[in-house]
């Protein structure tokens, strides 16, 4: 018999944590790794978009590292786990850091602050990045409530600023131009 995909377990409204602790489902740990599987599935929904292979590539990868990231969120530090967990680390970080540097030997120099828009890959990648930026703002709170790996915000960091150089990226290959905020008031 296949296992179901229900377990009825958060009928009450807790869910269970590696480790089997059984926390709120709204606990901070959990809107946490919940925003993490949110933008996990929003750059889903970017790669389907016309993405340029070249940043198809690295889009997969990074998934896959969110879902490290969901894990290592998901897997209070205390107690220490039984079994090996993944973990976010340095090296993630420096991954990011690296397409980063790529990205930016390409593209024009930023004058001015620009609007999230151009192609679909790019206005998905900048909506993307700023459900990282909520991510990061709930592992932050976290941070000061409980112990959780040391990488987690600083590769959070590093990945909202990846998603604004590949949407601009996304927009420099497909040909479309960034477009520059005009402050209204100004005319």
């Amino acid at each position: 018999m296949a296992t179901k995909i229900y377990t009825k377990t958060g009928d009450d409204g807790t869910t269970g944590l590696f480790g089997g602790d059984r926390v709120p489902k709204d606990h901070l740990r959990i809107e946490a790794y919940g925003t993490v599987d949110e933008l996990n599935s929003l750059i889903g929904v970017a790669i389907t978009q016309s993405m340029p292979e070249r940043l198809k590539s690295s889009l997969l990868d990074i998934s896959a590292l969110l879902f490290t990231a969901g894990a290592d969120l998901a897997t209070p530090l205390n107690p220490p786990p039984t079994y090996p967990i993944p973990r976010i680390e340095a090296l993630h970080t420096a991954f990011l850091e690296r397409l980063i540097d790529e990205y930016d030997k390409e593209l024009e120099p930023l004058k001015t602050f620009i609007l999230p828009t151009g192609s679909p890959a790019a206005a998905y990648l900048h909506l993307a990045r700023t459900v990282c930026r909520r991510a990061e703002r709930l592992v932050t709170a976290l941070a000061r409530e409980e112990a959780i790996g040391e990488e987690m915000t600083k590769f959070l960091n590093r990945l909202s600023d990846y998603l604004f150089t590949a949407a601009r990226m996304a927009n420099a290959l497909q040909g479309v131009s960034d477009v520059a905020w005009k402050n209204p008031a100004l005319g």
